[in-house]
């Protein structure tokens, strides 16, 4: 009787593996054959699941996004539009290895992906729910007196530029937190 394989899961390592080269050595030094490398796989395993290189980032974008997604939504406990708010962007800035490492994946793949429009669209309809889920709170704080959509935008490029600061070792972990929750208290008001 066949084996039964579980083609997620093998998407996944190839991902995994796509995802540790890209943090280490950029994604230019991605190819197929240096994922199956990684992986331990053959190139003919990697082939079989992806058909270009494209295909495979595109997988592997995804997946870090859904993962950045169930994290966050587990960090949610809270229903109070502040406390959600600052539970989402903790989870967005790199403060463990984990999110280090999915940090420089996305900065590779925004570089990878401004010559890429299929790549780019991901990662702005990503963006895009983002900022709507921060406008939503803060209209929900009642939040009037200022834009919620120029608001939320704000906040995505504080947490984008905390996350450049903390991986190049600019800030420590605490001053970044400090600076994020400096933002939110001119947004929603003290807590």
């Amino acid at each position: 009787m066949p084996r039964k394989v579980d083609h997620r899961a093998r998407r996944e390592l190839l991902a995994d593996a796509l995802l540790r080269l890209a943090a280490t050595r950029g994604l230019e030094e991605v190819s197929l054959r240096h994922v199956a490398a990684e992986a331990g796989v053959s190139t003919g395993m990697v082939q079989h699941y992806f058909r270009t290189k494209d295909e495979m980032m595109t997988f592997a974008l995804d997946m870090v996004m859904d993962r950045i997604r169930a994290r966050s939504q587990a960090a949610m406990t809270s229903t109070v539009p502040r406390e959600l708010v600052r539970s989402l962007l903790l989870q967005v800035l790199p403060l463990d290895e984990t999110r280090r490492q999915e940090n420089h994946v996305v900065l590779a793949y925004f570089a990878y992906a401004a010559v890429r429009p299929a790549i780019a669209s991901g990662l702005r309809e990503a963006a895009a729910q983002t900022r709507r889920f921060l406008a939503d709170q803060l209209r929900a704080a009642g939040a009037f007196d200022l834009d919620p959509e120029r608001a939320a935008a704000g906040l995505l490029a504080l947490v984008d530029g905390l996350g450049l600061q903390l991986l190049s070792r600019q800030l420590a972990e605490e001053e970044a937190v400090a600076a994020l929750d400096a933002q939110l208290e001119l947004l929603f008001g003290r807590s």
